[in-house]
């Protein structure tokens, strides 16, 4: 009897393909089991017979399944264990394991390791799953504590943001009740939100300015912008209009107005004896406008370029702290201006208050200035404010992680206003042509079936500055002040009564029109479908107008014997012509063209077109007439000095921006609802 030896070794192409954690399978020993085979021995020269696995291909159907592949698929346990004994069968199966835990590899699958081979299939089986498992439980452990981290972060974030909007709401008023607090007190408060604010930018800016170092670097060396940066500066989008920006500035440069005549008037109230100033009540001011040219840069002009998913806990705090700035400044020039006004109605009424005496406002050129010019300059701080809060909170509600920022590029503020703003196909039909526009730099305006509405809307301007004229001459009367004051007022209830019955009936016609239209609104990746920015802030600043029409009303109601009813109607409805005009915008808003022939026609168009204008016509008016408590005196004796001041100054800020807020919105309908989308660059219409 001799005895044939098969060794265990893995062969070398094999070895080589393997990660390092498993090339412990070339020092894997099979255990050595020796077979007697009897061979015949013909001559006395020996040869050591092959054991060849039987070819199944070869045999007959009945004869096959003999094979290790075969033992295993079948059911019969006893000719599984056969097979396993094999000496060259296990060498086999140690070699198709690693080839397969290469292949799992590469395709990123849980490998089995090596070391199990030696024990059964089996075994070796379900050791890997429970591995897997393992695994799989600890990455869900890490995930569930990341995303614990991650709502960690937004609660406290918005914590320290309510915190700061308290305290910026508790310190002007306590400074106003109370006769012991020092004024100015507080400035300190504010200097640490603007520095905060402006330090928080700095820092974004900073990190973007080393990210594009890097991007140089690498680009130095390949000699060509990695395509990662450019797609992801393609998916940052912007928010808002692009009317609601270049808004948002105009009302930035008044802020700014608005604070340079503050940083004036600390110079000329120091050269006053009687008058205690604070060096902080020039540093403020000056640290505000600052911050407001800083902040319109980084909110409306650069905000693409900012990676908030990289710098996730820091942005959070940061965007937070900028919208608690933008709330305080609001409430901080709120009561400012109540302040003044109570004061200016307390020197024409000759009477001496707390306020006269706590608070010096002296002076022969800025101080006129101040007076004269805050009441058309602090709407646009707080209107200015209101954008900037919005616009910071929507990118703060997009901080997400870096992993998931891919999957997120089309975001909830994507709503199809903008074409400005996003890179949208869409097809302008007209009766000669057309062309496509897939650049977010090319804007076309198309003025077709507007002229008429245009024309009665410059009507209602020509009204309106009448009426203005009127106004300004009766109430600069130094004859019979009493009965020009309730003329002035008298004429421009009457105006504004006027324009909502025209206007109302103008909004329920086009609303009637519009609904012809295709009702399109999209559904966002997580599956809601919201009313977007702009509707957002228009909403938001019809609280204004209802909190103004109420206390309207409830004076009105009460003092009908001393003055004309006139007032009261024109409350109601201005109330309801709010009303519906919100409605037509949220409605308006997502109508789409469903046919070619509308293209032409553009239904309701013409009602648009006039209710802009006409929307302009109520923002002069109530920004040049109505937003001073003293417009109306029968509301200031009813309510009281503080009480109708402090109402007027609430809610008259957010009625302008109403007004304003609502050309823009309604400009947008305007503009895109009769346009259809379309892929085609070809002219669809020949040329005539």
């Amino acid at each position: 009897m001799d005895t044939v030896e098969e060794e265990n070794s893995i062969p070398a192409s094999l070895s080589s393909l393997m990660p390092d954690d498993y090339k412990e399978v070339q020092h894997l020993q099979v255990p050595q089991t020796t077979h007697h085979l009897q061979v015949p021995q013909p001559s006395q020269h020996f040869q050591v017979p092959q054991i060849i696995l039987p070819n199944n291909e070869n045999l007959p159907v009945s004869r096959r399944g003999s094979g290790y592949e075969s033992a295993v698929s079948s059911r019969r346990p006893s000719a599984i264990i056969a097979a396993l004994r094999r000496p060259s069968q296990a060498i086999a199966l140690s070699a198709a394991q690693a080839v397969m835990n290469q292949r799992r590899y590469l395709l990123g699958i849980k490998l089995i390791p090596l070391r199990f081979l030696g024990c059964s299939t089996a075994t070796a089986m379900a050791l890997s799953v429970k591995k897997e498992a393992d695994t799989k439980e600890e990455q869900v452990r890490k995930n569930n504590i990341k995303l614990g981290d991650d709502s960690l972060t937004i609660i406290l974030s918005a914590l320290y943001a309510k915190l700061l909007v308290v305290l910026g709401m508790a310190f002007p008023i306590t400074e106003i009740i109370s006769k012991k607090v020092e004024p100015s007190f507080y400035e300190g408060f504010y200097l640490y939100l603007y520095l905060g604010s402006i330090a928080f930018v700095a820092y974004m800016y900073a990190s973007l300015m080393r990210e594009k170092a890097v991007v140089e670097i690498i680009k130095s060396y390949q000699q060509e912008k990695p395509d990662i940066i450019k797609k992801h500066r393609e998916a940052m989008p912007k928010y808002g209009s692009f009317y609601l920006r270049l808004g948002a500035i105009a009302f930035g440069i008044g802020s700014m107005v608005y604070s340079g005549l503050e940083f004036g008037q600390y110079f000329e109230l120091k050269n006053s004896p009687d008058c205690d100033t604070n060096i902080l009540g020039a540093i403020t001011p000056a640290t505000r406008m600052v911050l407001t040219l800083v902040q319109v840069q980084f909110v409306f002009l650069n905000s693409k370029d900012v990676h908030f998913n990289r710098h996730k806990i820091i942005a959070r705090f940061g965007l937070m702290h900028m919208i608690a700035t933008n709330l305080c400044e609001w409430l901080y020039v709120l009561v400012a201006e109540t302040k003044h006004e109570i004061i200016h109605l307390g020197e024409q009424l000759n009477t001496t208050s707390m306020l006269n005496k706590k608070y010096c406002q002296e002076g022969q050129v800025m101080g006129s200035l101040v007076i004269n010019a805050s009441p058309f300059l602090f709407p646009c701080t707080i209107e200015y404010s209101l954008i900037c809060a919005v616009i910071l909170f929507e990118m703060w509600k997009r901080v997400k992680d870096e992993t998931l920022e891919v999957t997120d590029t089309d975001g909830k503020l994507s709503h199809r206003t903008t074409k400005e703003d996003r890179v949208t196909t869409h097809f302008h039909f007209n009766p000669f042509g057309g062309h496509t526009v897939n650049s977010n730099n090319h804007f076309t305006v198309d003025c077709s079936n507007a002229h008429r509405g245009l024309f009665a809307g410059i009507m209602v301007i020509v009204l309106t500055i009448i009426s203005l004229i009127m106004f300004f001459v009766l109430t600069n009367s130094n004859q019979n002040q009493i009965r020009n004051h309730a003329m002035a007022e008298f004429e421009v209830n009457m105006v504004e009564l006027l324009l909502y019955i025209i206007t109302t009936a103008a909004v329920i016609v086009a609303m009637v029109q519009l609904r012809q239209l295709k009702y399109d609104r999209k559904i966002d990746r997580e599956g809601t479908a919201g009313i977007g920015l702009d509707n957002t802030l228009l909403v938001v600043a019809q609280t204004g107008m209802f909190i103004y029409c109420m206390f309207s009303l409830i004076g009105c109601y009460f003092t009908t014997g001393s003055e004309s009813p006139v007032g009261f109607i024109a409350e109601i409805f201005s109330f309801i012509q709010t009303c519906l005009q919100t409605m037509f915008v949220l409605d308006g808003w997502f109508r789409r063209c469903r046919s070619i022939e509308q293209t032409k026609t553009k239904p309701g168009r013409e009602l648009i077109t006039f209710l802009i204008v006409a929307n302009m016509a109520l923002w002069t008016i109530n920004t040049l007439e109505k937003n001073r408590a003293e417009f109306k005196p029968t509301h200031l004796k009813f309510f009281g000095d503080w009480a109708w001041t402090i109402i007027t100054h609430i809610s008259m800020p957010l009625a302008i921006f109403y007004r304003f807020h609502s050309t823009i919105c309604l400009f947008e309908i305007w503009k895109s609802a009769y346009k259809i989308k379309t892929h085609y660059k070809a002219n669809m219409f020949p040329l005539l």
